[in-house]
């Protein structure tokens, strides 16, 4: 069933981390329900909506990281592709930055 994607560790916990932060704002938002609010956004905000930005973010960050890992390889002189957890981390990063910020 899943064999047409690369099922890596980073992989995994990228998508695991993404279920988790779904159920987790799922329980929030019950328990606490949001208002809007303006941050760093050009727009007023929910959580759910800075999740869903955040999100977004992570994912082009994952995927220019994957695009251009050949070259920065190339450029830095590497022994091999830097480590996919580098893309991962900085994800976490800009979206933490988003749900508090913006």
């Amino acid at each position: 069933m899943f064999e047409w994607m690369a099922w890596t560790t980073p992989v995994a916990v990228f998508f695991t981390c993404i279920a988790l932060m779904l159920a987790g704002m799922t329980v929030w938002e019950i328990k606490s329900p949001t208002t809007l609010r303006k941050g760093f956004l050009p727009i007023k905000t929910t959580r759910g909506d800075r999740l869903f930005i955040g999100l977004l973010s992570a994912a082009y960050v994952n995927l220019a990281f994957v695009g251009l890992s050949g070259k920065l390889a190339s450029w830095f002189s590497l022994a091999a592709e830097p480590s996919i957890w580098i893309s991962f981390v900085a994800s976490v990063c800009l979206l933490v930055l988003v749900m508090r910020k913006g």
